[in-house]
């Protein structure tokens, strides 16, 4: 049984959003498509001509550059956490459950312990902020049609790195990171990975077991 988004268990993590119309991006996200895998797109000028977006950015952002993505497919699995320096609201098309965590809690040698990842029910039709302090993933989907979930961040976020930020001696294959530049994966992104995951190049700093719902 999971928590849900509305309980208080969730309030450390995030809030939901309730003040936003969320009719056009809906209709907009039925042509996303829904692989077997897990798809991130993480600009889609369609979805970036609703009115939502203009309401997100003016309101929701503070007049901020924003991009709208979505992550779309089938998963059931943790895999990895990742966090930015920014609040990110997902807006659930259909249900789904996030997987998630607290950045205070990752230890000094960056290793986070996967027993401290609550799992929280997100309804369709549900927009939540994510807080920055929050560890989180891709979705989970709750029925064998997967899932579908809109991404608003900072623009930029996501985007590949412009330089390396690893020094001689907290190289990729190093077994200890030197500083938090070993986690940044891509722009505004920190990502603490499970080595069963195998995602090349990551920080393996997630221990106990890759959680499968």
């Amino acid at each position: 049984m999971f928590e849900t988004v509305d309980s208080e268990a969730f309030r450390p993590y995030g809030r939901v959003i309730k003040d936003y119309d969320l009719t056009d991006i809906m209709e907009r996200m039925q042509s996303t498509p829904v692989p077997d895998d897990v798809i991130y797109v993480r600009k889609d000028a369609r979805l970036e001509k609703s009115d939502l977006y203009k309401q997100m950015k003016r309101r929701m952002y503070g007049e901020s550059d924003i991009q709208f993505g979505y992550c779309n497919g089938h998963n059931k699995a943790l895999n990895a956490l990742e966090y930015h320096r920014s609040s990110e609201v997902n807006i659930a098309v259909t249900d789904m459950v996030l997987l998630l965590g607290l950045q205070q809690d990752i230890s000094d040698d960056f290793s986070y312990d996967t027993s401290k990842v609550k799992a929280f029910f997100v309804p369709k039709h549900t927009a939540v902020e994510i807080y920055a302090t929050t560890l989180h993933y891709a979705p989970c989907n709750v029925s064998d049609e997967g899932f579908k979930c809109l991404v608003v961040l900072p623009e930029g976020t996501n985007a590949e790195l412009k330089e390396s930020h690893f020094t001689d001696s907290g190289a990729p294959d190093d077994k200890t990171p030197v500083s938090e530049d070993r986690l940044l994966a891509a722009q505004n992104k920190w990502l603490i990975a499970h080595k069963d995951a195998a995602i090349p190049g990551a920080w393996n700093g997630l221990t106990g077991e890759n959680i499968i719902i």
